[in-house]
C-alpha cells in the first residue's frame, strides 16, 4: 500500500496531504518538525483512511507568512477538514500536533469523532517540564527523542532513513522559521489552555511513553484531570518517538478509534 499525495489551496496556502488506507477517516497532525516522517500510519491503513497534512511551512506544504499564532493553524486545519469533505473524522495529534488537536476540539469538538493525543505539547505545567530540543546539542538529540536512541538516530544525518545533510539542514531551518511564527503569540502553548479543556466533548486517549524526555509522562494526569472523557495509556520503555519505537502504540490507537 502506497501513500497518495493530495494538494489543496487553503486560503492561499499550498497545502500537501499524504493519505493512505481505506475505512473511517483519521486526520493525523505532526509535531514541531517532520523528522520522523509518517511511515507509522501504514499500521493504521488496513482499518482507516489516514490523512497526514503538512502544516504550512513544514514538509511539502508552502509557506504562510500571515501565521502569528496557533489560532491561525486551528482555522487552517478546520478549513482543511472541510475542503476534504470529511464528516466527523477521528483526530490524532503528536506533540505540537497534540496541542493543536486539543484546541481544535475545544472550539469544534462536535466536528470530530474520537481524539488521540500522543505526548501533547501546550500546557507547560511548571511541575512537569521537559527538555527543550532547541537547547540540546544536535548530536544528543536522538537520545532525547527516543529511549532507544538508535531508533531516532535513523532520521538524523548519517542515519539510514535521513536525507542528505544539506537537505536535512535546509528543512530544519525552514520548519524552525514556521515554528517561530506559531510560537510568536504565546510560545509553545497558551496560558489559558488548561481552562479550556473541559469544553472537549470527545472520547480522548492520552498516549505516552514512560521514558519521554521532551514531554514527561507525568503530564498525562494533568491533561486527564481537565478533559471530561479522557483515558491514559502509558507505554513502558519508549520515549517521545513512541510510535517509531513500538508499533504496538499504533495498534493501541487503532483499537481505541475503532471503539
Amino acid at each position: 500500500m502506497t501513500f497518495e499525495t493530495l494538494r489543496l489551496d487553503i486560503d492561499g496556502v499550498d497545502t500537501v496531504i499524504k493519505a493512505i488506507g481505506q475505512g473511517p477517516a483519521v486526520v493525523a497532525l505532526h509535531g514541531a518538525a517532520t523528522i520522523e516522517g509518517h511511515e507509522w500510519a501504514r499500521h493504521l491503513a488496513n482499518r482507516f483512511r489516514v490523512y497526514l497534512p503538512f502544516h504550512p511551512g513544514f514538509g511539502e506544504s508552502g509557506p504562510a507568512p500571515h501565521i502569528c499564532g496557533m489560532q491561525d493553524l486551528i482555522v487552517h486545519n478546520l478549513r482543511l477538514v472541510a475542503a476534504l469533505w470529511l464528516d466527523r473524522p477521528h483526530l490524532v495529534g503528536h506533540s505540537m500536533g497534540g496541542w493543536m488537536a486539543a484546541e481544535m476540539a475545544v472550539v469544534a469538538g462536535d466536528r470530530f469523532a474520537r481524539l488521540v493525543r500522543k505526548a501533547p505539547a501546550g500546557l507547560n505545567h511548571p511541575d512537569h517540564r521537559g527538555a527543550d530540543p532547541r537547547s540540546v546539542d544536535p548530536q544528543d538529540l536522538p537520545q532525547y527523542f527516543a529511549h532507544h536512541a538508535e531508533i531516532a538516530a535513523q532520521y538524523f544525518p548519517g542515519g539510514a532513513l535521513a536525507p542528505p545533510l544539506e537537505q536535512f539542514v535546509a528543512a530544519r531551518e525552514r520548519e524552525g522559521n514556521a515554528l517561530g511564527q506559531i510560537m510568536k503569540a504565546h510560545g509553545m502553548g497558551h496560558p489559558n489552555l488548561r481552562r479550556w479543556l473541559s469544553r472537549i466533548p470527545n472520547e480522548t486517549l492520552l498516549l505516552w511513553g514512560d521514558k519521554d524526555r521532551i514531554a514527561p509522562a507525568s503530564q498525562a494526569e494533568v491533561w486527564a484531570k481537565e478533559i471530561p472523557n479522557a483515558r491514559i495509556h502509558i507505554v513502558p520503555g519508549v520515549g517521545h518517538f513512541a510510535m517509531q519505537e513500538d508499533s504496538d502504540c499504533v495498534t493501541t490507537i487503532g483499537d481505541f478509534l475503532a471503539g
